[in-house]
């Protein structure tokens, strides 16, 4: 019995990303996760940002898996679908700032290493006033829509999983 809670717990942990990192400045950072990618190409992050301290900016990311990190929206314009870089994003209390396919997103460009499911790999992200926070990424599948079995917070309720 002891042995098949424990198979039950570790399937959980396997499946579920590491979802929450919390910030000295009240900043957290759920749901992070990406997508399989090649090494050499592109790639990409989605995740949540909640403030429960003071407004904030997002002003950079990073990661070691790549040359290069960059915020970007994807947005539609007249029935075509564009994408562009953005310098900062503001984070307010309560707003939840949610990164997630056809809207915002980090790129990373020039991968140093293949991105395979089940990877785990770190992605800092720099806010004006709360500093650097570093997240964990999960892998998911190449051309997933969202992580497996991972809920996505509804606006409002911090702390909350539906």
């Amino acid at each position: 019995m002891k042995r098949r809670h424990a198979s039950l717990l570790f399937s959980v942990l396997v499946i579920v990303p590491i979802t929450m990192l919390a910030g000295q400045d009240g900043i957290e950072i759920g749901n992070a996760w990406s997508r399989a990618a090649m090494q050499g190409h592109v790639g990409v992050v989605y995740l949540t940002i909640l403030d429960h301290g003071p407004p904030d900016r997002l002003t950079g990311v990073s990661s070691p898996v790549a040359e290069r990190a960059e915020l970007h929206e994807s947005f539609n314009d007249g029935g075509v679908a564009k994408m562009r870089p953005v310098t900062s994003l503001a984070v307010e209390p309560a707003k939840p700032v949610v990164f997630a396919p056809g809207g915002y997103h980090i790129m990373l460009m020039g991968l140093k290493q293949p991105l395979k499911r089940g990877d785990v790999f770190p992605i800092t992200l720099t806010f004006a006033k709360a500093g650097q926070l570093t997240a964990k990424v999960a892998v998911e599948q190449q051309g997933a829509t969202m992580p497996m079995g991972v809920p996505v917070r509804p606006s409002g309720t911090p702390g909350k999983q539906p």
